[in-house]
């Protein structure tokens, strides 16, 4: 826990000062956690990730550090919470929605779509998608959602591709996705480093499993293989060989 973390609540100026906070806050109890993981996405979004503490974020919302403990374990918990809740939205809006007659291509291209508009509403927030999930940190690439990534796959199987055949559409969608979209919120500023304490305590991670996950459990030999080297490669020959179709459609 941060020094910052524990300091006594600040005053009135320094609330406003510090945190930006709005006039009239809710109690904590009507926030829940939820409301509380809102805050501190408004928070990232105005402040950027770096400024975001505990101690911050209770003043956010009106209270001390130590009252937010009831509902967030911590930093690594809240940041975990935080790309719950951006993710959540996601799944709702274009995970969830397979559409058969559509085929895989137009969910493929929603699903983009809804991952970039994420990622432009909160370019702050954006980069801690990319990180390591605590419960999976095999999987390559990392992506922090199970729930993304158990949804893609399932769709993928449902739309007639096989294991292999889905591992490998998620390791060249997601590295194209991610790698695409972390450049524009670096061109808008936002920082693509990742603090050693966005991950969760050991003891809370191996609490978990992946028992809700099962084709993450089933295909995690494939997924945790390492073959950046030869996607490089093959993504470097797709490459030249779409300029080479442009070179002859001059």
């Amino acid at each position: 826990m941060d020094a910052d973390d524990v300091d006594a609540r600040p005053g009135e100026a320094e609330l406003h000062d510090e945190a930006g906070v709005v006039d009239d806050p809710r109690p904590l109890s009507q926030l829940g956690r939820d409301g509380i993981l809102e805050v501190a996405i408004d928070f990232v979004d105005r402040n950027g990730l770096s400024q975001l503490t505990m101690r911050r974020l209770g003043a956010a919302c009106g209270v001390e550090a130590m009252a937010l403990y009831r509902y967030v374990h911590g930093r690594g918990d809240l940041l975990t919470g935080v790309v719950d809740h951006i993710i959540d939205r996601l799944y709702t809006d274009q995970l969830a929605a397979r559409r058969q007659e559509d085929g895989w291509q137009d969910y493929l291209m929603r699903l983009a779509h809804g991952v970039r508009q994420i990622a432009l509403r909160h370019p702050e927030v954006f980069p801690l998608v990319a990180t390591q999930a605590p419960e999976a940190p095999w999987i390559r690439p990392p992506l922090r959602s199970l729930r993304w990534m158990e949804s893609f796959l399932d769709t993928l199987i449902s739309y007639g591709f096989d294991d292999a055949s889905a591992v490998a559409a998620y390791r060249s969608y997601t590295t194209f996705l991610i790698g695409q979209l972390l450049l524009e919120v670096s061109a808008r500023g936002a920082e693509l480093h990742h603090e050693e304490a966005i991950l969760e305590d050991s003891v809370r991670s191996s609490e978990r499993s992946l028992a809700d996950y099962p084709h993450l459990q089933r295909l995690q030999p494939m997924l945790s293989q390492d073959r950046s080297s030869a996607e490089f490669d093959e993504a470097l020959e797709a490459t030249l060989d779409r300029l080479e179709l442009l070179l002859a459609g001059q």
